[in-house]
């Protein structure tokens, strides 16, 4: 495996495309449907994996927290009431982003100040793993609000994921 980083970022990758596309398939009222979870909606929930993702990207690219937190509050407002169609898109852009990125770089540490944590340096693969498994943590809470709208969810499990593309 030439890029442990840049394959795992690609299940990451490969997983959020699986929700967007079983979302797709479903009653677009959804996306926006109020549900009582641990977030209001499935579109609130994908909008807090992208901000969260984007960040990261900021900080493994050198800017600093509070950079990192100004653009996350940008964020924050520009996903308000966006379609399933954009958020697919900005996660697009976003992964090209992320691959161009991880294509460049040598795995190596990365300072990180953080205002509550304080300063250390963590590996850039430690901070692609944080990114996928926080990703893979909140596509757990999709399961579970389409259980509660009476859906199925879809299967990304990482194994799932290297028999697809095997």
């Amino acid at each position: 495996m030439e890029n442990p980083s840049l394959y795992l970022y690609d299940y990451h990758v490969w997983a959020n495309q699986r929700w967007f596309d079983h979302l797709k398939k479903l009653p677009g009222e959804l996306w926006h449907r109020e549900m009582t979870s641990v977030f209001p909606s499935i579109s609130q929930v994908f909008a807090h994996i992208y901000i969260v993702d984007h960040m990261w990207f900021a900080g493994m690219s050198g800017k600093s927290f509070e950079e990192s937190r100004v653009l996350g509050n940008r964020l924050t407002d520009e996903m308000k009431g966006i379609s399933l169609e954009e958020m697919e898109e900005r996660f697009a852009r976003l992964s090209e982003q992320y691959r161009s990125f991880l294509r460049e770089q040598q795995d190596g540490p990365i300072p990180l100040k953080h205002p509550h944590y304080g300063e250390t340096s963590v590996n850039l693969s430690d901070l692609v793993r944080h990114v996928v498994n926080h990703g893979t943590y909140h596509r757990g809470n999709l399961t579970a609000m389409l259980r509660q709208a009476g859906y199925q969810g879809v299967g990304t499990d990482y194994i799932i994921y290297l028999y697809s593309i095997r």
